[in-house]
């Protein structure tokens, strides 16, 4: 007797992680599990935090044009708005942490391979604003009137 039944076809909750996942995803997962190893291997706070800063700002050299200087632009913004907030990295894109928290982030476009940069904001970001906020903005060029706005939510964000 054959057996006539046709396995089930395989959907997201059923697929291997390796199809769930897109190459930079599981590329970024890595990155954050590396990040975790050498925060672990560190001596004390003030080295932790030299580090970490050296890890962004290498991590943003690395970034093609225009996003590189973005990125730098951006640095400079959240270290001038909010300088108790400590630069390190956070899935392989700059980031900076309030308590070891991540409060907001900078994804370069050719991260994901999207059509812009992302300025994101986490939940421990204090934008709250009625019952609906933005958490994230779409990034192609920096304006004075950009800078001014974000240095204004990255001072919010951090309390």
């Amino acid at each position: 007797m054959k057996n006539t039944q046709k396995p089930a076809p395989r959907t997201a909750a059923t697929a291997p992680a390796r199809e769930r996942f897109t190459e930079e995803e599981r590329g970024a997962m890595k990155e954050r599990a590396q990040e975790l190893k050498a925060s672990a291997r560190r001596g004390s706070r003030a080295d932790k935090a030299a580090e970490d800063e050296a890890a962004v700002l290498a991590k943003i050299a690395e970034m093609p044009d225009p996003d590189r200087v973005m990125a730098e632009r951006l640095h400079a913004i959240v270290k001038a708005a909010a300088p108790d907030l400590a630069p390190k990295l956070w899935y392989g894109m700059p980031s900076y942490a309030k308590d070891g928290k991540v409060v907001c982030f900078f994804q370069s476009a050719q991260k994901f391979n999207t059509r812009y940069a992302t300025l994101g904001f986490s939940d421990k970001a204090r934008l709250d604003e009625g019952t609906m906020w933005a958490t994230s903005y779409a990034l192609t060029e920096l304006t004075p009137a950009d800078e001014a706005r974000i240095g204004a939510l990255v001072k919010q964000a951090a309390g």
